[in-house]
């Protein structure tokens, strides 16, 4: 009976087994098994709305890329046009002396002196050359005299008073101003005028006589005037 009992204990336990492998068998095949397919349909609209996406993003990035190229180029061509500004604004100190040095000498000591009268000659010969060169490198003086003050270009510095010349004109430039290409190097120092041509007195008076006579009539159809004189 005891040699029995384990080959029971066995056979049991193999049943068991095999009662088990179809329940787990079923139980894998529950869960591997896919759900609902998606329809083709709604598989294409997605993927045509990636597409979309996709395609708008590309546009955004080239328009992008194009305009920091611009922007880039536009950069680097003011670079090489306006690299000599700080050169070029030093050398605007040099241009003023020579001019002084030319101006302060007298005509009287020029024509008596000789040696005064060539070394001065060198000097209008020296300044003649840097205006040259300063115009190679589009450099342009400005001397607006007879001009209307312009506050980008000029600098104001005193007022005249000049009724002959409207008011606001340049009448004396102090220091000549400088423009490269369109960019300011330096603005113009000037003394403008003050006053202008006077007003008419009877200005305002012919004004109004002339708004007087545009005004219609009174009208003398019957019933226009009411007499409360009664």
């Amino acid at each position: 009976m005891s040699k029995a009992q384990p080959k029971t204990d066995k056979a049991e336990q193999k049943a068991a087994a095999d009662a088990a492998e179809p329940q787990a068998a079923s139980g894998e095949a529950t869960a591997e098994a896919p759900g609902p397919e998606t329809p083709v349909e709604e598989r294409i609209a997605e993927l045509e709305d990636e597409v979309a996406e996709l395609k708008d993003q590309l546009l955004r990035a080239l328009a992008e890329t194009e305009n920091l190229r611009r922007r880039a180029q536009r950069e680097r061509a003011d670079v090489v046009k306006y690299a000599a500004v700080p050169m070029l604004r030093d050398l605007l100190a040099v241009a003023d002396n020579l001019s002084r040095a030319v101006e302060s000498v007298p005509a009287d000591d020029n024509a008596s002196d000789q040696r005064l009268e060539t070394l001065l000659a060198g000097v209008r010969l020296t300044e003649k050359e840097l205006s040259t060169v300063l115009e190679r490198h589009h450099v342009v003086k400005l001397e607006p005299i007879g001009e209307r003050l312009d506050p980008h270009r000029h600098e104001a510095m005193f007022e005249v008073p000049d009724e002959s010349q409207p008011n606001g004109t340049v009448v004396q430039v102090v220091q000549p101003g400088y423009l490269l290409h369109d960019r300011l190097l330096r603005p113009a120092r000037v003394g403008v005028s003050r006053g202008g041509p006077a007003k008419a007195p009877n200005d305002g008076q012919e004004a109004e006589a002339e708004s007087a006579a545009e005004q219609p009539s009174e009208s003398t159809e019957p019933g226009s005037r009411i007499d409360t004189s009664v």
